[in-house]
């Protein structure tokens, strides 16, 4: 049985670490990616639409993540409307 996009087991976080790719974003922030990544895409993406970096750490998310400040905003916007099945502002990669 899948679980919705409002669970946050959908998600994998990003954690920046000391290998920080500059090509995911230019702000040392967390990242929420899909878990099971989409396949029509020609790259793997981030929900605020950054590329994953080269070699991601990798965390699970919990409900205390959507209160961190240091969550990219864009993510939290993208997961919001994804859980009230609306669609996202972000444009579709």
């Amino acid at each position: 049985m899948s679980r919705s996009a409002s669970s946050l087991f959908a998600y994998r976080l990003i954690v920046p670490d000391e290998q920080f790719d500059l090509f995911a974003c230019r702000e040392n922030r967390l990242h929420l990616a899909l878990r099971q990544l989409e396949l029509n895409g020609l790259v793997d993406r981030t929900l605020c639409g950054g590329f994953l970096p080269a070699h991601p750490r990798w965390a699970e998310p919990d409900r205390g993540l959507l209160k961190d400040r240091r969550l990219c905003p864009l993510c939290r916007e993208a997961f919001d409307a994804r859980r009230k099945g609306l669609p996202s502002a972000i444009s579709a990669w």
